[in-house]
């Protein structure tokens, strides 16, 4: 990504890039609710191993911002799916929904999983940005039973919240302008930005649900982690990485971000 806060790990993202690239793989596919053909790719590691669903950020893409994501998980011994939202790279469609309609998409691919892996193949949900988001509102929902878990990584409060932040930051009247936005999201995107939010689905939570966050994200607010974590009714665990910007976390401090995971997962 561009900007300054990326600059010191450019080199770093771009070698994680290469070598997942180089690494054997196998392209999934599922339908979505509405029609669209959403793409994954999946690294296996070991035969039976749990299953993490990986899912990136808004209008991003899952090589780029996740293939960390991919060798952490291998170094953990999971295996690893890594998803490409509606609307990005080779899936289908042309609205990013800020995960509302994601979660429906993320609910299909555990099932998938379960389907296509075994019942008895455990399953994390793991999300980072927009993604993180979308993972912390699939722990409200009914899971497949051998989901144990999520990851939420820099993921905000709700769609409502980022946006009007957004605005704000643009000097804009927030409280003016957002309900245009919502709007449009209704007639031109066919969805509700209130349909659902991270907050209001960690109340339901029936899965543990790790928070991480950098207390330096400029574009997520660490205090947005800090809300989730508080409304979580399910075993829970909040990391709060010191220095990282958004997104940056593991690449800022890889040690402790695996030592945490260590310790929350154990299958």
């Amino acid at each position: 990504p561009e900007g300054k806060v990326y600059e010191p790990y450019r080199e770093g993202i771009i070698f994680w890039m290469r070598l997942v690239r180089g690494m054997p793989h196998t392209e999934l596919s599922i339908r979505s609710h509405d029609g669209l053909t959403l793409w994954g790719k999946y690294y296996e590691i070991k035969p039976g191993a749990p299953i993490e669903i990986l899912l990136h950020g808004y209008r991003g893409h899952a090589e780029r911002e996740l293939s960390a994501g991919v060798l952490r998980a291998h170094a953990l011994g999971h295996n690893a799916l890594l998803v490409n939202h509606r609307g990005c790279d080779k899936s289908d469609g042309n609205v990013v929904t800020f995960g509302i309609l994601e979660k429906r998409d993320a609910l299909l691919w555990t099932h998938f999983v379960t389907e296509h892996f075994g019942k008895d193949v455990p399953i994390i949900l793991t999300g980072l940005s927009m993604g993180a988001a979308t993972v912390m509102m699939c722990a409200g929902e009914k899971l497949p039973e051998n989901v144990i878990g999520v990851l939420a990584d820099c993921g905000y409060t709700s769609a409502k919240d980022i946006i009007q932040k957004v605005i704000r930051e643009r000097g804009l009247p927030a409280t003016v302008l957002y309900p245009f936005a919502r709007l449009g999201a209704r007639l031109f995107g066919g969805f509700d930005l209130e349909e659902d939010a991270p907050i209001r689905a960690l109340k339901h939570a029936t899965v543990p649900v790790i928070f991480i966050h950098g207390d330096t994200d400029d574009f997520v607010p660490h205090t947005m982690s800090l809300a989730n974590y508080d409304a979580c009714t399910s075993k829970k665990k909040l990391l709060i990485v010191e220095g990282a910007g958004h997104g940056l976390a593991y690449p800022k401090q890889p040690e402790k971000y695996m030592t945490a995971l260590r310790e929350f997962f154990t299958v």
